[in-house]
This record gives C-alpha cells, structure tokens and sequence, in this order.
C-alpha cells in the first residue's frame, strides 16, 4: 500500500535559515533509493548535494531552481511504502543576540544534523585553538560523512573555551564537540536529533548475523552501512560495490570487517601509512578548492640584485637586525597589497566580494615530513619595515612550532622554493585566499648589452573569478618594481 510523504529541505550545520535550489537531480516518476542525492542545493558557504530521506517514487518537485526556501520548507513529495517512517521538517534556528553588556556565559557546540538520517560524523580537524576568539558563521573544526569533508560553522560569537573530542573521533550526532563562551542571554541551541533510522519489524527487533550473512549485496545495498565504515572504506580506497559485497563479522559492517577483507586480498610489495593530520586539513582545502577557484597563472622576471645588496649590507653592519632576503620580499608583496583591492578580497557564495580593509599575508612554512602549513602577518599594511620582520619572523617561528594560521582574511600567499633549486612551478589557490605567488631561485640572466644580471622568476596563480589578467598582471608587475626598487622601500 502506498501513500505520499513530504520531504523537507534539510538543517545544514547550525544558524541556517534558508537555502538556494540549484538544480534537480531526478524527475518525477522516477524511483530513487534512501541517500541517492535528488537535488542540489546552495548555501553561504557551498554547493552540495542532497539525498533523500526515503525509498519511494517521487511524484512531484514543489519549488524550482533558482527558489530560495526556508530551512524545513517542503521541497518535494514522494510516494513510499506505508509504513515507511515520516520525515520530519526541521526548523532554522534563532539566530538572537544580546547586546554585548550582558555577562558572559557558556554554551555547547554540538555535532550538527547534515541531512535526513545521518546518525554520526568523523572529526578531521580542529580549525580553533581554546582561547581564540570566534565570529559566528566562522569555520571552526572539519567533519567527515560518508559523503563529504565539510566546515561546520560556529553558531556564536564568543571564545573557544575547550574541544570535546579529538581529531579521527568518531561522534554521534548531537553530541557536544566543544564549549565556547558566549554573552548571557543569547539563545542557546540544543543538541539536534538523529537522522531519522529506517524501519524495522513490527516488534523493533535487530537483525541477527544469520539473516545479514544470508542476505545478498543488492538488498542490503548501502543503507545497513554505518557511515563510520562508509568513510573507513573510502579512506582504504574501496569503492560502494565492492563494501557491499563484504559480508560483516556481527549485524553491522564495522571497520574491523574492512580489516579483515583487506589482509586477504592485500598483495605483497607495498606499505601503507596514515595521512599526518596537518596534510589532511590541507588536502581538504584544496580539494573544496579544485571545485570552486577559476585559476590563472602568469610569470615575471625581475631583477634580485637590489634585494642581495640590501641583505649584503644588513649582514655588514654587524646589526641584531637581521632579516632575510625572503622577508624584504615578503614587504614588497604587503606594500602592494595596499594599492590593489581585489588582492585583499574573498569571494563570498557566487555574487558578492568581501575586501577586507588590512592586509593579512601568509607565508607557506614547510614541516618535517613534507607537512605544509601557513603562517600570517596581519595587518601587514600598517607595519613600518622592522616591526613587519619582527612580526613575520615571530609567526613562522609559530608555524614550525606546528600552529597552523591560515584564516578566511588570508587573501595572498607566498612559497619560497629557493632553497629547493627550483626556478618556475605553478603555484596553487587555496580557498579562501585568491592567489599564491611563488619565488624561485636566483639565476644568472643575459642584458641586451651582453652582461649578466641575478635574477628570480616570480609566478603568481590568482583566481580569476576576482581578478583578470590586465588587473593580476599590473599587481605582480607592482611587486616586481618594489622588489627591484627595494633600498627606497626599507630605507
């Protein structure tokens, strides 16, 4: 027997109010599975897709692209079997602040409902230290589903008093992933519910291992499947048709299981070690920016005869003052930055920029193990040349101490490959910041009198959605003549 159901634009992370319809992924009359994506829909942060609630025939679609729906609007119906659970709509929650007099109190982070029937997420990665300050909608930590990596949010502004869990946790949704401090008054959102589960018999009764070992690969499908194994099993690079033909130990398929199958299969010749945490927060960002960042890339060539001197002088006046080449370089790059806008901007969902009015410049810092992180000199713009030094020398000590600085101001990075015998590359955007420059080693260069000059080739990759290429090729064009110029700028 079959009866009709709505399904609900779903609570994405927390202080959602609405959602952008993008595009439709099935057409009514067709029949789609539990957690086959049915549509596409766009918050202010990303695109993603959404999956539905239930098994069913959707019968019809009750908005169209391009809608702007409330957080728990009806977006479509389906007709499904009568004793399929009802989804829920659920609702957007208050976003009421409280003027900043108020004293402050404490409020739980919880781990955010990400769809229908999700029941629990991996932690990839800790974005905030305790004691760092926090704007709401600002990324805090990385969760994994089995579907995505994702920022989540914070749904206050306030402090970051401590971390609930640890990267590669594990955690239901609903539980408490961190406290912050927060002005009293505001509304404080409880833990969301889990996903809806699927039904089972009649008693509620779990399967037993004889009934889930004498079950086929097709009907059991995806959907007995925590997602914990579904991200461990994307991790050891399985793919869905080969997890759902592994036959599980107990009533759920468990990592263990994943184990199991792979020492039977696993061939000689090889080892296999996990990812350091730091490369997999980088991974994530440049994979979030491979779909977003429209690169382009252009290269200089300018003169570095002025910056050895400079460095050669500073070296001979016996000066505790003494600052390299890289971070006279650095000055050039954050003298620029003044003059061109578009090189201290973000792009903010598809239709608005964000400029930010200082600079904050960030500078690759390479660890052991070939781990990458950023360090940042904010408001770069407003440091006299020795105060910015100073400044850039004490963040990358912080860098190579292992802190990770790389925030949503971040707009410019630089990567000095000198050192590594390397004189072009093509450098890469990592979202949010709109372009890397790359420094490359110094080399001797032919003049049109025959002489010889030292010489550097200065490639910038800049996202193309927020700069074009007279704009791009006017900025670097700026940065070289500073840098060939630099005794006037640090006199």
């Amino acid at each position: 027997m079959m009866t009709n159901v709505s399904v609900y634009i779903p609570q994405i992370g927390e202080g959602l109010q609405e959602a952008r319809v993008v595009g439709f992924l099935k057409n009514p009359g067709d029949r789609v599975r539990r957690d086959e994506p049915i549509y596409q829909m766009e918050t202010d942060k990303a695109v993603m897709d959404v999956e539905s609630p239930v098994d069913g025939i959707l019968v019809s679609w009750s908005a169209k692209p391009d809608d702007v729906l409330a957080i728990g609007a009806e977006i479509a119906i389906f007709s499904v079997e009568e004793d399929t659970p009802t989804p829920v709509a659920p609702h957007a929650q208050s976003n009421e602040t409280v003027s900043n007099n108020s004293p402050a109190t404490t409020a739980s982070l919880f781990l955010p409902q990400i769809g229908e029937g999700l029941q629990e997420a991996r932690i990839v990665a800790l974005l905030k230290s305790p004691g760092d300050k926090i704007e709401r909608d600002e990324a805090i930590y990385q969760m994994e589903t089995d579907k995505a990596v994702m920022d989540v949010e914070s749904p206050y502004s306030g402090t970051l008093l401590s971390w609930s869990a640890n990267v590669d946790d594990v955690l239901a949704i609903g539980a408490e992933v961190g406290v912050i401090k927060v002005s009293e008054g505001t509304e404080v959102s409880t833990a969301p519910s889990h996903g809806s589960s699927q039904s089972t018999s009649a008693n509620n009764a779990s399967p037993t291992t004889e009934s889930i070992s004498n079950s086929t690969a097709n009907t059991r499908g995806l959907q007995g499947i925590p997602p914990r194994t579904r991200a461990y099993a994307k991790e050891k690079g399985i793919s869905e048709e080969i997890l759902i033909s592994i036959r599980p130990a107990g009533s759920k398929l468990m990592p263990d299981d994943i184990d199991a199958h792979l020492s039977k299969s696993k061939p000689a010749g090889f080892t296999e070690v996990q990812l350091g945490g730091k490369q997999r927060v980088l991974n994530s960002r440049m994979v979030r920016s491979n779909s977003l960042v429209v690169p382009g890339t252009m290269t200089v060539v300018c003169n570095w005869s002025a910056i050895e001197s400079a460095r050669a002088a500073i070296k001979s006046s016996g000066d505790s003052f003494q600052p390299s080449a890289f971070t006279m370089f650095s000055f050039a790059v954050a003298t620029a930055m003044k003059e061109f806008p578009a090189f201290r901007s973000t792009l903010q969902g598809d239709d608005k920029i964000r400029t930010y009015d200082h600079v904050s410049l960030g500078i690759a810092v390479s660890l052991p193990g070939d781990e990458l992180v950023i360090a940042v000199v904010d408001k770069a713009d407003t440091l006299n040349w020795k105060s910015f030094a100073e400044s850039a020398r004490e963040r990358i000590s912080l860098a190579r101490e292992g802190k990770d600085q790389a925030n949503e101001a971040v707009s410019v990075s630089l990567t000095n490959m000198q050192a590594a015998g390397l004189r072009n590359a093509v450098p890469v955007v990592v979202s949010p910041s709109m372009a890397t420059i790359f420094l490359g080693e110094v080399f001797h260069d032919l003049n049109a009198d025959g002489s010889t000059r030292k010489v550097v080739n200065l490639t910038m990759t800049f996202d193309h959605r927020l700069a074009n290429g007279v704009g791009a090729s006017e900025f670097l064009n700026k940065i070289k003549n500073l840098t060939e110029n630099i005794n006037e700028l640090i006199a």
